[in-house]
């Protein structure tokens, strides 16, 4: 093939996430490597453009689908349970594109 094996093409073409959770989870990953810590969801808000009550479902959501893990009540505890290398590259947010 192109180099990519089987599992990683059928990761690629089949998802466990959105494209908008690939997002927050690429943001997460990234994040945490370069601050040497997770973010917060403060964090989350300014990069995305978007209200904390949308950020938090998101967390939420990320949580319940078993994407991240994190401790409730407990400042930057997110950790990833996916693959970094199954997550999509991080996009830029434009002001006002990124629509919850």
């Amino acid at each position: 093939m192109n180099g990519v094996n089987v599992d990683e093409q059928q990761t690629f073409m089949n998802p466990t996430h959105t494209e908008r959770q690939g997002q927050f989870l690429a943001y997460i990953h990234q994040y945490s490597i370069v601050n040497g810590r997770a973010p917060a969801e403060a964090d989350m808000q300014r990069f995305f453009q978007i209200t904390p009550p949308s950020v938090h479902s998101m967390v939420l959501t990320l949580e319940r689908r078993g994407l991240i893990r994190r401790v409730p009540g407990q400042a930057r505890s997110i950790t990833l349970i996916v693959s970094p290398e199954s997550l999509p590259p991080l996009k830029r947010v434009q002001p006002g594109s990124f629509k919850p």
